[in-house]
Order: structure tokens, then C-alpha cells, then sequence
């Protein structure tokens, strides 16, 4: 049989494993949240910035397309609209 001194050995060797593993995946998982978290943050900004920049491309896009669409169509509606269409 194993002796009471071994069995305390035995039993501090394991409970200390166990409590360093716990305390490295605690550390790793705090690690990559904090990458994660710095990562999404770089997202968000970087898609604010291309939101803005989208804004307004699409805000020319659109006065550009009612200005053509205005000179296109243009006779045509005041020619309908003379003959009460």
C-alpha cells in the first residue's frame, strides 16, 4: 500500500495541477476575449467610417440619378401635363 506521506504527495501534486490549469485558461480565455474585443472594436470603427463614406455616395448617387431622370423625362411631363394627363 501506497504511505499517508505518499498519499498527501499525490493528492497536493494533482490538486496543484488542477488549480494551475484552472488558473492558465482563465489567463488564456481573459487573453482572447481582450483580442477579441480590441478586434471587434477595429470592425465597428472601420465599418462606421465605410458607412459615412457609403452615405454619401449613395446621397450623390441619388441626386445625380433625379437630375437625369429630370432633363430625361422632363418634356415629356410637361408634355402630358398640357394635355391635362
Amino acid at each position: 500500500m501506497i504511505s499517508v506521506i505518499a498519499q498527501e504527495r499525490l493528492l497536493g501534486a494533482a490538486l496543484g495541477s488542477i488549480f494551475t490549469g484552472f488558473v492558465v485558461f482563465e489567463q488564456r480565455r481573459s487573453i482572447y476575449k481582450s483580442i477579441s474585443d480590441n478586434q471587434s472594436q477595429i470592425l465597428a470603427q472601420t465599418q462606421m467610417k465605410e458607412s459615412i463614406f457609403e452615405k454619401r455616395y449613395r446621397l450623390e448617387f441619388a441626386c445625380l440619378w433625379n437630375k437625369a431622370v429630370d432633363q430625361t423625362l422632363g418634356p415629356m411631363i410637361e408634355s402630358l401635363s398640357s394635355r391635362g394627363w
